[in-house]
């Protein structure tokens, strides 16, 4: 059992080789950049304070304190500031950074004894001269501990700028979060811990060839560091002096079906069009990739019609007929956020209340009301999303329905299925095309107060966007009343279980449905 594990991850290594390389190739890129910013920061501020001891305490206790925000809230609070991708990613993970290079070269530099500065100044030594031969080399064992102790925090949270869309090996743990995967979990964490001992080794050696004598290593592996992360970014700004095709950015939020439809995007405009469509997937739950819409930092996403009206506009659906509730949907975001909603698809991806197959013969429950009678007894899961959603979200049933589970944890969306099928919660919110509903046969449990508003997926873009590539409307419109919830069900299926490519899935519906060449 143990080999067949072992075969299965490297296969899996072997398959999605390519996926790896680019996710280890952003993080190393993120990293160090991220560490040469706070390197060029806290040094020359250690030394400063070290000369100028009465600002050094409230400094340095400063950057405590930013390292014990949470790093997730962090990137949240940047993004309407500078956007998605790398640029929250590395101004907080430089910030992590700052704390233990700066407070080490404080010490550092502060311990080196007295009366070897004034032995230098005997010789003839200017300031300059005793700090770059006496006072760093002596101080340069402290500062490099610092150096490592910062190195290891940014490629350990980097992990979680996948969240904002910055890639590296997190887009990998989050695929495998949400498909309920251990073997893409390994394939993101074990290169970034392999990573993490990597670069220490690197720092260590440094540290050892510096200590005492010279800081001239040091410099040459800052220069290594700057040429290996400045050399792809100069060779690709050549690249961009060239003819380069107009670009749209799409964008689709963390699971299977997003990333198979904006793929379907995709590939239908560049089939038609010049357009180079570039792809922005898994980047976080619907704030996220709104407030990236909102930024500009993409041009469109695929939506729902029902997120749209009672989470983005905050509003109650007018009528449970898909049509009304498109149109509500439709004029709403036009009017509040100049924003455009194309064609919706046929199918629904509503929320719902899953419990598995056995529950539902023991209880005899088939409706949300049905639970009120059992509720003490539940314990549920539900996603941070649902659990916070007022009017289609669990404080909606508990309105409606009147419904007060006793025990309600909130969890990763790909961990939910997972932990009800192995017994440790009654309860999950679901979304009735996802993958897991074929897996683990879970049983929907009906609306019947009818609060879940249609929930038809569609593409969302801005106005202006819509306005300099017009032909790109008629063009996503072809999926307009296609895809039933049976096909989506079974492509999210193929993907999530079968690990299936996600554009190859999305081709070959395009192909069988007449929209798209072999």
């Amino acid at each position: 059992m143990k080999l067949f594990a072992v075969q299965t991850f490297f296969q899996l290594g072997r398959d999605r080789s390519d996926l790896l390389i680019n996710a280890l190739w952003e993080h190393i890129e993120m990293s160090l950049i991220s560490l040469l910013i706070a390197v060029f920061i806290a040094v020359p501020l250690g030394i400063f304070l070290a000369m100028y001891k009465k600002g050094a305490e409230p400094v340095i206790g400063t950057t405590a304190v930013i390292q014990t925000i949470p790093s997730l809230a962090l990137l949240g609070f940047l993004i309407p500031f500078v956007g998605i991708g790398t640029m929250p990613a590395i101004i907080a993970l430089s910030a992590y950074a700052l704390m233990p290079i700066l407070r080490n070269t404080y010490t550092g530099v502060k311990g080196v004894d007295p009366a070897l500065s004034e032995a230098a100044r005997g010789m003839g030594m200017n300031y300059g001269q005793q700090l770059m031969k006496v006072m760093l080399p002596l101080a340069m064992p402290t500062i490099m501990a610092g150096i490592r102790t910062g190195m290891v925090l940014i490629v350990g949270t980097a992990t979680l700028a996948a969240l904002v869309g910055a890639g590296g090996l997190g887009d990998l743990i989050m695929t495998g979060l949400n498909r309920s995967n251990n073997y893409y979990i390994l394939l993101g964490a074990i290169p970034a811990a392999l990573l993490a001992l990597f670069f220490d080794a690197v720092l260590r050696i440094t540290e050892r060839k510096s200590s005492g004598s010279s800081i001239t290593p040091i410099f040459i592996v800052v220069l290594a560091a700057v040429l290996v992360v400045a050399t792809p970014n100069v060779l690709q700004a050549l690249n961009l002096a060239e003819d380069e095709p107009e670009e749209i950015v799409i964008a689709g939020k963390i699971g299977a079906e997003p990333e198979i439809v904006i793929n379907m995007y995709k590939l239908l405009i560049e089939e038609e069009t010049d357009y180079e469509v570039i792809l922005e997937p898994g980047l976080g739950q619907t704030d996220i990739v709104f407030q990236a819409l909102l930024n500009e930092d993409i041009d469109g996403y695929f939506e729902f019609t029902g997120t749209a009206i009672t989470n983005l506009l905050n509003e109650e659906p007018v009528s449970n007929d898909e049509q009304e509730a498109y149109e509500q949907a439709r004029e709403g975001m036009l009017e509040e956020f100049n924003l455009v909603f194309l064609e919706p698809m046929a199918y629904q991806n509503t929320y719902a209340l899953a419990i598995t197959e056995e529950m539902a013969e023991e209880t005899g429950v088939e409706t949300i009301s049905d639970l009120t009678a059992i509720e003490d007894e539940l314990t549920a899961a539900f996603t941070f999303e649902f659990a916070d959603r007022d009017n289609d979200g669990y404080p909606g049933v508990q309105e409606v329905y009147g419904l007060d589970i006793n025990d309600v944890q909130t969890m990763d969306p790909g961990l939910r299925s997972e932990a009800l099928v192995a017994g440790d919660v009654d309860l999950i919110d679901a979304y009735s095309t996802d993958s897991y509903m074929i897996r683990y046969n879970l049983v929907t449990l009906e609306d019947d107060e009818n609060l879940f508003p249609p929930f038809n997926g569609a593409p969302l873009f801005r106005e202006d966007v819509l306005m300099e590539f017009p032909e790109i409307e008629n063009i996503l419109n072809q999926l307009g009343g296609r895809i039933s919830e049976e096909e989506m069900m079974e492509m999210n299926y193929q993907v999530d279980v079968e690990d299936a490519d996600e554009e190859e899935v999305a081709r070959n519906y395009l192909i069988e449905a007449g929209l798209l060449e072999e």
